[in-house]
């Protein structure tokens, strides 16, 4: 009788396991115990196949080798056999356009499972957006909302028997509305068992039909009832205008509240630290009245008064504690050249300063987390995946290290503690486990979370020689600058093809250009432009921040700042209306009309105001007395300062 029970125990464990495992596989949770293909071949997942033999599912998408996809995300759903496929349009008023396909087989779509695992096709940095999946593919009747990724493609691929022998045909819309249906060559691969043959681009096309307006749904559907729908993809947030927009005027009463009531989080004990912050803002707040300083010029501050008390109070009792935690390349490796050679700069003098740093954590003021964004993306993130989330995991496992084995993280919520990064990635990466930190970033968007009055807006310095920072400095007089205003870069983000449309080829003044060819000869061309400019165009591209603002400063040309929600560099403490023109996106096709409008007078002193806030925009080997790291580390401090609580 007991080995019986046993027995009946252990039939009915086996029928609750193969039931569980039938539910789990075509939600593409499980892996089919007579599954032939495994659950992983080097990065690429293959985790389940269905157990009926019409129907066929390939959850997870190829993660390895992905240089063979072209203009599709080559993500596979779904095999299902499908005798007289048709390929449907509907259009919009319920009108439907069919088209019939003479080669039998099966239906394959793209798909993605979830956010946080998902293929896309692209290489730019922020060039594509996660695919978005809306509903289950089911047998009969279920229907599969995608987007398309990278271009305004669409591939239905046809398949003969399980073997997933692929050959499709690819649906693209024209820029007059048309859809086309092109044949594609196939090129074939192995996952994991699975041979895949994957299509290219072909030229030749058929002309589907011709839409008025943009397809609402593109929807495949079989003699079964079984259908699948494509939607078109929702465009990239860089790609389009903001949602919201908060204009220079309004920084400025964001700022100005922000002074008035700080909103840094309450330490949960006191510090003898705090109080000596605390002691400072006093008298920052009542710093005796300067109105000329030789070694500083006036116009270019808010208040010259409070600036210069707290800029004696930093060097005077500011004490930074650096952890020593992390690994190379993350940590305590810094990149000196290129784009993103700010954040670089920053910790190579940060770590090398005798003066600010401390050993001892308990004398600190500041606390500062050594990481580089850019190198967090460089040894992280899986080129053309897409998916930041590990990136963002990794600080946040930083974080949680530090809180754990110190008490400086916890008592303030981290609200003493700042990091510096320059990467277009970092206001993603530092959101919530680093929500409370003083951030000193590039990417300084009002709209991605930057707070202004807590964090830094950090100039986006071009370095192009590590061992001369300041090569090629300074540009022609204002008299001798023939050119009213010059811009010439990619065609990156929603803003800048804008900017062409209404001032390229327009107006011989108005030297605006696309992309300049490559090579030392055009790279000379450009900072000749520069320096023979009056007024050169910083539009925002794919993020609000740009590296012209600071070659603008570099080459003594007034930098024209076009990028709502752009919060400028050095905010808390600098007068950008001395030496700039922050215009709003809406303004650029007046764009001559004001600079033309600008008297003389006002465009000298625009000049000059450039020419004297030069100083605070450079990197030097060994750090100079208001130059760009003592700026850095000021704002820090001052922001500090000014959220400080008991």
């Amino acid at each position: 009788m007991g080995n019986r029970r046993l027995l009946f125990l252990l039939g009915v464990l086996a029928v609750n396991y193969l039931l569980f495992q039938s539910i789990l596989v075509p939600y593409g949770s499980g892996n089919a115990p007579w599954s032939s293909v495994p659950q992983k071949y080097d990065k690429v997942r293959f985790p389940s196949l269905h157990s009926t033999p019409n129907y066929f599912t390939v959850w997870s998408p190829p993660m390895g080798s992905v240089s063979g996809f072209s203009n599709s995300s080559a993500f596979i759903a779904t095999v299902e056999k499908m005798p007289n496929p048709i390929v449907q349009f509907e259009v919009g008023n319920g009108k439907k356009m069919e088209k019939h396909n003479d080669e039998n087989g099966d239906l394959v779509s793209e798909r993605n499972i979830s956010n946080d695992d998902v293929f896309e096709h692209g290489t730019d940095r922020n060039d594509a957006r996660s695919l978005s999946e809306k509903k289950d593919v089911g047998r009969k009747g279920d229907r599969l909302d995608l987007e398309s990724v990278g271009s305004q493609n669409f591939n239905a691929i046809l398949a003969k028997g399980s073997n997933v022998n692929f050959s499709g045909k690819q649906f693209s819309k024209t820029e007059g509305g048309a859809w086309l249906v092109n044949d594609n060559n196939m090129d074939s691969r192995e996952y994991g068992g699975v041979r895949v043959h994957i299509s290219h681009s072909s030229t030749s096309s058929t002309n589907v039909t011709s839409l008025g307006n943009f397809a609402q749904k593109v929807v495949f559907s079989a003699s079964n009832n079984s259908t699948v729908m494509i939607t078109p993809r929702r465009k990239m947030r860089c790609m389009m205008p903001p949602k919201t927009r908060t204009l220079i005027q309004e920084m400025n009463h964001i700022l100005v509240r922000r002074r008035a009531s700080a909103r840094a989080t309450r330490p949960r004990w006191s510090s003898k630290r705090d109080l000596e912050i605390l002691a400072a803002r006093l008298e920052i707040e009542h710093a005796p009245i300067v109105t000329q300083d030789k070694q500083l010029y006036a116009p270019l501050f808010r208040n010259l008064s409070m600036f210069k008390r707290s800029y004696e109070l930093m060097e005077r009792t500011l004490k930074v504690y650096i952890y020593k935690d992390g690994d190379k390349p993350i940590f305590h490796q810094p990149i000196l050249k290129g784009l993103y050679a700010s954040e670089g700069w920053f910790m190579k003098l940060m770590e090398e300063n005798k003066y600010f740093v401390v050993k001892d954590p308990s004398k600190a003021h500041l606390f500062y987390l050594p990481f580089s964004a850019r190198m967090l993306e460089h040894s992280l993130y899986v080129r053309n995946s897409h998916n930041r989330t590990n990136l963002r995991q990794f600080l946040k496992d930083y974080t949680d290290k530090i809180s754990t084995k110190y008490p400086h993280f916890n008592r303030t919520g981290g609200a003493d503690h700042f990091l510096v990064a320059c990467h277009d990635w970092a206001p993603y990466e530092t959101r919530h486990h680093m929500e409370y930190c003083i951030k000193a970033l590039c990417n300084a968007d009002v709209t991605q979370g930057f707070k202004i009055g807590r964090d830094v807006s950090l100039p986006e310095a071009y370095v192009r020689s590590v061992r001369d920072p300041q090569r090629d400095l300074g540009g022609k007089p204002p008299q001798q600058r023939p050119i009213l205003a010059f811009y010439a870069g990619n065609m990156h983000g929603y803003l800048r093809p804008i900017l062409l449309k209404h001032w390229k080829d327009k107006d011989p003044d108005m030297k605006i250009y696309g992309p300049m060819p490559h090579g030392i000869a055009n790279k000379m061309n450009y900072i000749h432009h520069m320096k023979n400019s009056k007024y050169c165009i910083c539009p925002k591209g794919y993020e609000v921040n740009s590296p012209r603002v600071v070659e603008a400063i570099f080459y003594e040309c007034v930098p024209v700042i076009i990028s709502d929600n752009f919060v400028p560099p050095f905010f808390e403490v600098l007068n950008w209306d001395a030496f700039s023109i922050i215009l709003a996106e809406k303004d650029i096709p007046n764009l001559k009309h004001i600079l033309v409008s600008v008297s003389q007078e006002k465009y000298l002193k625009l000049q000059l105001g450039v020419r004297k806030a030069q100083k605070h925009f450079f990197w030097h080997v060994k750090p100079l007395k208001y130059d760009l790291f003592h700026m850095t580390l000021h704002s820090i401090w001052y922001n500090r300062v000014f959220q400080i609580k008991l």
